[in-house]
C-alpha cells in the first residue's frame, strides 16, 4: 500500500517553507511539489492537488477558495492555513484542544482550516472559561498581541532581514483602525456574544507571540477569583500534549513573558496573573506563530487525518 501523497500548495511561503521543514525525513507520507515553472501555473496546480490524499493550502484567501473550487475529486481532503474558511460553518476548524472531541473531528473532516495565530491564543484562553459560565459571553473582552515580524510572511522577514533592515522599527503597533480579519473568528469560537476589541503589533524578533487578555473581577460573578479562572484552565487542558497551564506558585514569581521560548516547537503555554488587591487577572499565552499558530498546528492536523487515511 503507497503512503498518502500530500501537496502542499504556497510551499514557498513563511508558512509553506516551515511545514516542509517539520515533514523532513517522514517516510510514513510522500510530498508532492512542483517545480518553479509550474507554482502559478493553474492546471498544474489543478492537475496536483485533485492527484493527492491531502491538501495543505499556504495561499492568501482568494487563491485558497480557488484551490478549493478547482478540486474535482471527491476523495482530496483539505487544510486550509488561509483565513478563508476559519468560519465557515461546513469546515472544521483545526484546534484539537479546542474542546473535547475536536480531535476526532479534525481527524475524520473532509475539509479542515488552521485557526489564525493570534486566534490560537486568544480562544485557547477564553472558551473554556466562557464555556464554564466563568466570563461570560457578554464580557466587553480586549485583547493584545506583539508577534515576531514573520507574522507578516514574506514582507515582513524582508523588512527586518532585507538590506535595509537598520531602518526597521523596534516595535510597531497595526490595526488602529479596529478591522482586523482575525476578531469574527474569536467571537465565534471562544462563544463570545460581541466582536472584541483586538489590538496587534510586531517586534524586532523573528517568530514568537506572548497574547494577552485583561479581566476585571468586579464584571465576573462573586466567587470568580484568579485561583478559579486558573483551575478551569488547568481541568480543560489536562493531558493535552501541546498546551500547558503555568502553576499559579510559579506565575506569582514571574516578573517577564518571552515572545521567544517556545519557538521551533508546537506547544503554547497558558497562564493567569491575578491582583486581588486591585480586582485584576491578566491571562497571557505565548506559543510560537510559526508553531502551534500556522505550520506546527497544520501537522498536528495532517497527523490526525492521516489516522483516518
Amino acid at each position: 500500500m503507497s503512503s498518502p501523497l500530500v501537496f502542499i500548495d504556497g510551499d514557498q511561503g513563511t508558512t509553506g517553507l516551515q511545514i516542509h521543514e517539520r515533514l523532513r525525513g517522514r517516510t510514513d507520507l510522500s510530498l508532492l511539489t512542483l517545480a518553479a515553472s509550474e507554482r502559478k501555473d493553474p492546471r498544474r496546480r489543478a492537475e496536483a492537488i485533485n492527484a493527492c490524499d491531502i491538501a495543505i493550502l499556504c495561499l492568501p484567501d482568494a487563491a485558497a477558495r480557488e484551490a478549493v473550487n478547482a478540486i474535482v475529486n471527491p476523495d482530496v481532503r483539505v487544510i486550509d492555513a488561509s483565513s478563508a474558511h476559519r468560519t465557515h460553518p461546513d469546515w472544521t476548524y483545526g484546534f484539537p484542544e479546542m474542546a473535547p472531541g475536536q480531535a476526532a473531528r479534525i481527524a475524520n473532516a473532509r475539509r479542515v482550516t488552521n485557526p489564525g495565530c493570534y486566534p490560537t491564543g486568544a480562544i485557547g484562553l477564553l472558551r473554556p472559561l466562557v464555556q464554564a459560565g466563568l466570563v461570560p459571553a457578554s464580557y466587553p473582552v480586549s485583547i493584545h498581541a506583539v508577534s515576531g515580524y514573520s507574522g507578516r510572511g514574506r514582507a515582513g522577514v524582508e523588512e527586518y532581514e532585507g538590506p535595509d533592515a537598520i531602518s526597521a522599527p523596534a516595535f510597531q503597533l497595526y490595526g488602529l483602525e479596529l478591522a482586523h480579519k482575525h476578531p469574527p473568528e474569536i467571537q465565534q469560537h471562544a462563544g463570545l456574544a460581541q466582536r472584541p476589541i483586538f489590538v496587534p503589533a510586531y517586534g524586532a524578533f523573528r517568530q514568537g507571540i506572548v497574547l494577552t487578555v485583561p479581566l476585571a473581577l468586579r464584571l465576573l460573578a462573586p466567587d470568580v477569583d484568579g485561583p478559579t479562572l486558573h483551575a478551569c484552565l488547568a481541568r480543560h487542558y489536562a493531558g493535552a500534549a501541546h498546551v500547558h497551564i503555568l502553576p499559579l506558585h510559579e506565575s506569582c514569581v514571574l516578573k517577564h513573558l518571552d515572545p521567544q521560548v517556545l519557538n521551533g516547537t508546537n506547544d503554547m503555554h497558558l497562564s493567569v496573573f491575578p491582583n486581588m488587591e486591585h480586582g485584576h487577572v491578566l491571562l497571557s499565552a505565548v506559543f510560537d506563530n510559526l508553531g502551534k499558530g500556522a505550520s506546527g498546528a497544520a501537522v498536528q492536523n495532517l497527523n490526525l487525518m492521516l489516522t483516518q487515511q
